[in-house]
């Protein structure tokens, strides 16, 4: 089969390469800048070249925010290895398992270093350039036919890899028993302990099929009695290789598989996708498509944290709640996307350059009537029915704490950082479009409990009103569209790292072109995916019933999850 082209390493435009010797102590230097000190883990990711595999992070300050700093390791093909971060950026855990699952870089000092979204197993590392899919047939799209001359064969008959699985030596799957239930993380009862009448601990697993996990998730739990003594998160039964789709499709192709992603935050996901690929055309949207953009992002937001705050009361037992607070105003708003775009979820609106439509006649009179009559109504009802209630508070308040500090170490982002009282948010520390014209806050508390993070979001939502209002307001005719259609482009050569505010927080796109019509690297850094970091220690100590509210109140999405 044809192999993907590789290119080798290119000498750094951007950012600082270092040594594997010297990258922890590159990064505690950074961490101690007296002027911008970067104490936040943006984005960490790889790149499989010819001659090396490159790691890749992106640094930020809450103290100083800005654009980010990126630093780069590079690691010999064979036996790859870099320094764990683990013990400067806690928010390297799950980021760095990722990379050693599909690119098998392996992370010295990681505690905890084995498969994320592949199974343990599993042959192969999936990122890697020389990894064929089953039934591959091509490195880039359009591929040919699929059944030449009529003659048809499944994919499963392909498969090189068999099953994908990897048993121990010795081990027989067919003579395999399920072992006794003291077998199962059970401690021993004695009778010591039986005297004490103390519990013994026990795994438990919640998930992956059960409502409480917002989809195929799963959280292992060891219990002593009701309360959480361990949880790790585990995910990737969703896992497509969104990254590895997109690698062989040309770049405007990869608009509809972002809308995928976050499905309740389909023009966020859309924007951030085109902002990092802007920046290598050198392409700058025209006014009226630039305010085009900002509304639908901020009705996604609007969208996105009703939808998070009816499933929060979901979990919580308030069965009707989302569809009396939630649901009505969001089909609203997903009407106005529909005349837009002409599709309710999967919106596939913006394009390189603008928006692939202009707004229907339909659109701002209905808009305009919503943002400034209907959605401040159902976000103050909203309010004053949960706020002080009396069951909410209970249940939410001193639960699922997160302080300041450990927020920024986890890389914690969006509503979850800023409940913690970081006040940081891609908008104002590197702002995009034109939200430097706009009159908005960032709101903050102290607390960082579950009851924190939802009043983030009833501001949150406050704070899109005032930016819908204004760009309604001052929304200018002319063009949409920089340039002409192109149903395909090529995007000059070099490297990008785009990211957007989304309702979950910071979405990053880091995109390597090397200069034809497919990206050569294209990953998602995935809010959802990366704020589980952090779940562990939100839930010590808290009781079995508390980690749904948890995990609700964190507002994740599987399709971005597992990608």
């Amino acid at each position: 089969a044809q192999l993907p082209a590789m290119i080798p390493a290119p000498a750094p435009a951007n950012g600082t390469l270092v040594e594997a010797g010297d990258l922890l102590k590159t990064v505690r230097k950074l961490q101690l800048q007296p002027d911008r000190p970067m104490d936040y883990l943006s984005n960490l990711t790889c790149t499989d070249y010819q001659d090396c595999y490159e790691v890749v992070y992106h640094f930020d300050s809450t103290h100083k925010p800005g654009p980010a700093t990126l630093l780069k390791v590079r690691t010999p093909k064979t036996n790859p290895a870099v320094p764990s971060l683990m013990s400067l950026f806690p928010g390297a855990d799950l980021q760095e398992r990722e990379v050693w699952d599909l690119f098998g870089v392996r992370f010295d000092g990681h505690p905890n270093l084995k498969r994320i979204l592949m199974w343990e197993g599993f042959e192969g590392h999936p990122m890697r350039k020389d990894y064929l899919e089953p039934y591959y047939e091509a490195p880039g799209k359009l591929f040919p036919s699929r059944w030449k001359e009529g003659h048809h064969q499944r994919a499963e008959d392909r498969a090189r890899f068999g099953d994908n699985v990897t048993y121990p030596a010795g081990f027989d799957p067919a003579r395999w028993e399920e072992p006794s239930a003291n077998d199962l993380g059970r401690t021993p009862v004695t009778s010591k302990s039986l005297e004490k009448l103390k519990t013994d601990t026990l795994v438990i697993n919640l998930g992956p099929q059960h409502p409480s996990t917002h989809g195929v998730f799963r959280m292992q739990v060891r219990v002593d009695g009701e309360r959480i003594v361990a949880l790790e998160p585990v995910m990737g039964y969703m896992h497509r290789n969104h990254e590895k789709i997109a690698e062989r499709n040309t770049w405007l192709m990869i608009f509809p598989y972002t809308d995928r992603l976050d499905y309740i935050c389909s023009m966020g996901n859309n924007l951030g996708y085109a902002i990092a690929v802007e920046k290598l055309l050198g392409v700058k949207p025209p006014e009226r498509a630039e305010y085009i953009r900002v509304i639908m992002a901020e009705l996604t937001r609007v969208v996105n944290h009703f939808w998070a705050t009816g499933f929060l009361l979901n979990d919580l037992g308030a069965f009707f709640t989302p569809a009396l607070y939630a649901i009505e105003e969001r089909e609203l708003i997903l009407d106005l996307f529909e005349m837009a775009a002409g599709s309710r979820m999967m919106c596939n609106y913006m394009r390189f350059g603008g928006v692939a439509a202009d707004l229907p006649e339909e659109f701002l009179p209905l808009c305009n009537s919503l943002v400034n009559d209907r959605l401040p109504k159902a976000i103050e009802q909203m309010d004053r029915y949960l706020t002080h209630n009396e069951i909410l508070v209970n249940r939410c308040r001193n639960v699922g704490v997160l302080p300041r500090d450990a927020a920024i170490a986890y890389s914690a982002a969006g509503p979850v950082l800023r409940a913690s009282g970081v006040e940081y948010d891609v908008r104002k520390a590197e702002p995009y479009s034109i939200y430097d014209r706009f009159d908005f806050k960032i709101p903050t508390l102290p607390d960082g409990d579950v009851y924190a993070r939802y009043r983030i979001r009833i501001a949150e939502m406050w704070e899109s009103l005032k930016i819908l209002k204004q760009a309604l307001k001052e929304l200018p005719g002319g063009e949409i569209l920089a340039g002409k259609k192109l149903w395909n482009i090529r995007v000059p050569a070099g490297e990008a790292y785009g990211r957007v505010e989304n309702p979950k927080g910071e979405l990053g796109y880091y995109i390597v072109s090397d200069g034809t019509d497919h990206p050569y690297r294209y990953h998602v850094r995935a809010p959802s995916f990366i704020n589980l970091t952090a779940l562990e220690q939100m839930c010590k100590g808290h009781l079995i019933a508390d980690v749904v509210a948890i995990l609700g109140s964190i507002d994740i999405v599987l399709g971005e999850t597992d990608r």
